[in-house]
């Protein structure tokens, strides 16, 4: 199984494709294709029949995934009005494995 450093409701940055520079929260991560969804990025716009949902039927904006290639995880330290992407590395504190930021070394909750 494959290992991803991002994980589900991690707040990532996009930094290629039409969405660059929006963050988000990671909603679902799908192991088997190397994808994210990211809330309010990559909005798609699916029409569905009427149903018992939705009695009108009609046209739905979507998020939908993008490659994993394409978010940076946001820095902890970094402030809301700047956004800081950084890597991830991996540290032993208190002989736990826990993610930490590459930027900042801080650790990632």
């Amino acid at each position: 199984m494959k290992k991803f450093k991002i994980k589900k409701g991690d707040t990532v940055y996009v930094n290629s494709g039409n969405d660059k520079g929006k963050t988000g929260k990671v909603l679902s991560v799908i192991t088997e294709k190397d994808r994210v969804i990211v809330e309010g990025v990559n909005l798609v716009s699916k029409h569905t029949k009427p149903n018992s949902k939705q009695p009108q039927g009609g046209i739905i904006k979507q998020e939908a995934a993008i490659h994993i290639s394409n978010v940076n995880l946001l820095d902890p330290s970094s402030t809301a009005n700047k956004a800081v992407p950084t890597r991830v590395g991996y540290k032993v504190v208190d002989g736990k494995k826990v993610r930490v930021a590459k930027k900042s070394g801080q650790e990632i909750k």
